[in-house]
């Protein structure tokens, strides 16, 4: 690997993993720098999954406060999105790239809506039902975005973090703290699988984890020091962003 590749995908890690411990969706930047230095879709897709995956760990300690308040609540959330990012990690390693590429726009603008107007829903599905939020219809749902992040994750964050809220994890850092260890535990499940698969390309990915580690640290630290409403405000507006990126580049053709 040249000197200037190496710099280049240590500096998309850094700003990649700061972002994805404060608001997620760091893929924006990281996938498309691994095509740049030449890596096929699927292989730069899944080598993306180990590279950012210090982003999320990395937070973690900051955090450790809002998880033991948490407490033996995290382990069925854990699970549940386990398995849905094993049934997608195995979707990607079997099938083609075409069908995720096509979703990935719609997936990000439900997760963004979901995230600005969570509270409001989760508010009115309590008041709707006497024993609160419906949980299995929850669980399917993160069931469902897990497969979605293990079959590519583009803007998972997002998504998490509008589950998680909904099912009364409201408090912004206890969200993210809970976003960080569900992102860390199935990303090391798919990243098991696509290993096994042959499908990552390794010395790119560690050299983008050295970056990816340092700014999911900081990142981390940086979000509880900031007020809620601008993180939630940053996280809005990135998904739109995001959402705009994966439409104009799934419907308007290329130069």
């Amino acid at each position: 690997m040249e000197t200037t590749t190496a710099i280049f995908l240590i500096a998309v890690g850094l700003v990649g993993g700061a972002w994805n411990a404060i608001a997620g969706g760091a893929t924006l930047f990281t996938f498309p720098a691994l095509m740049a230095v030449g890596l096929p879709p699927v292989v730069a897709n899944a080598t993306n999954f180990l590279a950012m995956l210090p982003s999320n760990a990395a937070a973690i300690p900051a955090y450790r406060n809002e998880l033991r308040a948490i407490g033996s609540r995290v382990w069925p959330l854990v699970l549940v999105s386990s398995a849905g990012a094993l049934v997608g990690s195995l979707l990607l390693v079997m099938s083609e790239q075409a069908l995720f590429e096509v979703l990935i726009p719609f997936l990000i603008l439900t997760a963004t809506i979901l995230f600005a107007f969570g509270s409001a829903i989760a508010d009115l599905l309590k008041k709707r039902l006497s024993g609160g939020a419906p949980t299995t219809a929850l669980f399917g749902a993160l069931f469902a975005f897990s497969i979605y992040g293990g079959y590519f994750g583009a803007g998972l964050g997002i998504i998490l973090l509008a589950v998680v809220q909904i099912m009364g994890f409201s408090p912004f850092n206890v969200a993210n703290s809970l976003k960080n260890l569900l992102a860390t535990t199935f990303t090391l499940i798919s990243i098991v699988v696509f290993g096994v698969g042959g499908v990552i390309a390794w010395p790119e990915a560690y050299t983008m984890m050295i970056g990816s580690a340092l700014g999911g640290y900081m990142g981390g630290r940086f979000a509880r020091l900031v007020d809620e409403f601008y993180l939630r405000a940053s996280v809005i507006a990135f998904g739109c962003i995001l959402s705009a990126v994966y439409f104009s580049s799934l419907f308007l053709p290329e130069a």
